[in-house]
């Protein structure tokens, strides 16, 4: 009696466990299908772009070739860059972007939250936002150098004012999206006010407030780009400006790969981060019949 019912679960082990092992196999080899073509593409582009460029002085200096750009970078690397060492100058730009990246999203996140939760902030300081997010925020880079000077404060604010909008809007109808029948089930139990936001309502809506943080920080580089481009003693748009003035295409694109790499590590992190953050969701629970 118990052989027979041992054979049938040792047996139903083994189908899962072939399963699992079927799936992980499907799953390394569509990796590095999807690999080897995103690697096929970057290939074929390049390609064509050193052909089409070559050896023409003209077209090098309108355009790069892939084989300067690399040789700008081993000059950086090595040499340094007009404005001084390039891990200063990637230092300088980083800092910038995560200060206010920082700032903005926590911002943004309290505000949105807060006026989220509460009808009367919206409908007071609701037509405020508003206008304040049609101004376009870039131009507001060259007020932020006068008031602020060529150093890193300019530069932050710059990006504190970028990053809020998009993180604030998000955190706000997230906010207002939130399930009913779980805020009530809160109270029910006697939660308060604030243990409802902080419980409840903010779990709940962060899958909406990480969403926005692949967006942000993105805007967070621009700012502190923008800003270097503008006033700026240090940092790659300080390079990519130095770069355009003596008309390096080269240099202008080595600074854009320089961006693109900090760009994928922050999306790495983000990507990580929300994974772990979204096991905080409380289930959603479905309306009542």
């Amino acid at each position: 009696m118990t052989s027979t019912t041992a054979a049938p679960a040792t047996s139903g082990e083994s189908r899962r466990s072939a399963a699992a092992s079927a799936f992980r196999a499907h799953a390394v080899r569509r990796r590095l299908l999807v690999h080897g073509v995103q690697i096929g593409v970057l290939v074929v582009v390049l390609g064509f772009w050193q052909l089409y460029v070559g050896s023409d002085s003209r077209k090098v200096i309108l355009f790069g070739v892939p084989s300067g750009i690399v040789g700008r970078l081993k000059e950086w690397i090595t040499v340094g860059t007009a404005v001084g060492s390039l891990g200063d100058q990637i230092r300088v730009t980083i800092e910038e972007a995560i200060l206010g990246f920082l700032i903005g999203t926590v911002l943004g996140i309290v505000f949105g939250l807060a006026l989220g939760r509460v009808r009367f902030l919206a409908d007071v300081f609701g037509p405020f936002i508003k206008v304040l997010n049609s101004i376009p925020r870039i131009v507001l880079g060259s007020v932020f150098v006068l008031g602020f000077g060529l150093g890193l404060e300019s530069k932050v604010m710059l990006v504190v004012v970028l990053v809020f909008f998009g993180v604030f809007f998000n955190a706000f109808q997230g906010a207002r999206e939130v399930d009913r029948n779980l805020i009530a089930n809160a109270r029910i139990l006697g939660a308060s006010r604030w243990q409802v936001t902080r419980q409840v309502v903010l779990p709940s809506a962060f899958t909406w407030i990480v969403a926005s943080l692949h967006v942000a920080f993105g805007f967070a580089l621009i700012g502190a780009i923008v800003g270097e481009f503008i006033g700026g003693l240090q940092g790659l748009g300080v390079l990519i400006k130095t770069a355009q003035g003596t008309f390096d295409a080269n240099g202008v694109w080595a600074a854009m790969v320089i961006m693109g790499a900090v760009a994928l590590a922050a999306e790495w992190l983000i990507t990580r981060l929300e994974k772990r953050l979204l096991r905080w969701r409380p289930p959603q629970l479905t309306e009542p019949l």
